[in-house]
């Protein structure tokens, strides 16, 4: 380890500091998940089948690059640090392509679909380059695990209510900024989000710490970072739960705009509705660290996912006037799905701690970026799906929807969503990673980090036991 200290308890400054990084993040990723896909149909003017078809593709391609960025993180070297400094470097640039994607240039049907395609990646691509290393700043951060999830805690806190403040003034932004054009409106939002964005990513830089380092530096090849994830179990596990879960929370929230929009015909409830939900995930966040301590992450993440499945289901049955109910339950869903991406970031770090207890090699980057691999792939995944879904219903924009496109507007709302939830709870039950086993790694790894190059013989006890 590079600090003695590490597996101490951090100050409060520098969670509230790794926290705001994902604040700037939401500024981003909140805006693509609720109000990409109907921009790109309402705004931008193209069909909902090309938009859901262009995200798939894009993100596809994107989804690749995160394994490929894991590894130039982890094999990073300077003053800085590993991963910190690319909050530095590249904040502005961010900002950049984010403008760029929300603009509408005037081109044909061709020209735009090639802008859309060609600026999305662009904006996807510098948020890979400097979001993977920003997730796994968490892993190097500290050695504690119940520190770890109140780290993730603050993280996740700050990133709901990014989300908060941008489903709430994104509308209204759009508009004042707009003065009625909304295509100069959406650029002018996302240049304002850009710049507090970039200020946020430098005061994550400026706050925190990295304090462990692998125990072996010898050089490993991206292949073998690879194949000790494949060998991995519990990492293969969060893989598949993070592609199910994401299809389910991206479905959610980019259908949620054309579910008040076309169905309960109440537009103007889409700020309230998105950061109510938005603050529940917030408050769901906060109260991580307390329900890990009364409950294993494992049990703890089945128990969730269960609860969102069920209660997304049930958005089903409730009529299109009865707001205030859809806003409760939709706030229920939000407490319950709060907790999860804390819980499964802590759950990626400690995969990171497990796959250097099995093989005496630490590639934390690699680890959080084919997670992100994996979200991202079941973002696309959703987007598409929407598009597609509403080209066969036969969604026009901006015109009253037939009973079947509101048909399908709901279940992509509901059922759809639900079933991917309950199914996530099921995946769950595979993860071997129980506190008992944690305790054990966390031991035996404190326990080499007292010999100056390690100790082969631990390394290959701990291969054996965990090949058995």
């Amino acid at each position: 380890m590079a600090d003695n200290n590490a597996a101490r308890p951090m100050g409060f400054g520098e969670k509230v500091g790794y926290g705001l990084g994902d604040m700037g993040f939401n500024f981003y990723w909140a805006n693509i998940s609720a109000f990409l896909m109907i921009f790109y149909t309402d705004v931008f003017g193209i069909t909902a089948a090309a938009a859901g078809t262009m995200m798939l593709v894009t993100k596809i391609v994107d989804a690749f690059t995160d394994p490929v960025m894991g590894a130039i993180a982890d094999r990073t070297q300077s003053r800085f640090g590993k991963f910190r400094p690319y909050l530095l470097w590249l904040a502005l640039p961010m900002a950049g392509a984010g403008v760029l994607t929300y603009s509408t240039p005037d081109l044909g049907d061709t020209g735009k679909l090639v802008w859309a395609y060609g600026t999305y990646t662009l904006m996807m691509l510098v948020y890979t380059i400097i979001n993977i290393p920003y997730s796994a700043l968490s892993g190097v951060m500290t050695a504690n695990s119940q520190d770890r999830t109140t780290l993730i805690s603050f993280r996740f806190i700050g990133g709901f209510s990014g989300g908060i403040l941008v489903t709430y003034l994104t509308p209204k932004l759009v508009a004042w900024l707009g003065a009625g054009d909304s295509k100069l409106g959406w650029q002018l939002t996302m240049a304002v989000f850009g710049i507090a964005a970039a200020c946020l990513f430098l005061v994550t830089f400026a706050s925190t710490r990295e304090r462990i380092q692998p125990i072996r530096r010898e050089a490993n090849s991206v292949l073998g970072d690879l194949n000790d994830l494949k060998g991995n179990k519990p990492w293969l596990v969060l893989f598949s739960l993070a592609l199910i879960i994401m299809i389910t929370i991206t479905m959610r929230a980019s259908t949620l705009v054309y579910y008040l929009k076309y169905y309960v015909g109440q537009p103007e409830l889409t700020g309230e509705f998105l950061s109510s939900y938005m603050l529940a995930l917030a408050l769901g966040a906060a109260a991580t660290p307390l329900l890990t301590r009364l409950m294993d992450k494992k049990k703890l993440m089945m128990l969730l996912m269960s609860l969102a499945g069920a209660l997304s289901i049930a958005f089903f049955f409730l009529p299109k006037d009865a707001v205030g109910w859809m806003f409760a339950l939709n706030i229920a869903i939000g407490l319950t799905l709060g907790p999860k991406s804390p819980l499964a970031f802590s759950m990626y770090a400690d995969t990171a701690d497990y796959n250097e207890w099995r093989t005496g090699r630490r590639a934390t980057a690699m680890t959080f970026s084919a997670a992100t691999f994996s979200q991202k792939l079941g973002g696309a995944m959703a987007s598409a799906l929407i598009g597609w879904v509403l080209a066969s219903i036969g969604y026009v924009a901006n015109s009253a929807q037939s009973g079947a496109a509101q048909l399908g507007i709901v279940l992509l709302m509901s059922v759809i969503p639900g079933a991917f939830a309950l199914l996530a709870a099921l995946v769950m039950r595979f993860y071997p990673l129980d506190n008992q086993t944690l305790a054990k790694v966390h031991r035996e790894l404190a326990q080499r980090q007292r010999e100056p190059q390690g100790h082969p013989d631990q390394t290959a006890k701990a291969l054996r036991t965990a090949s058995a």
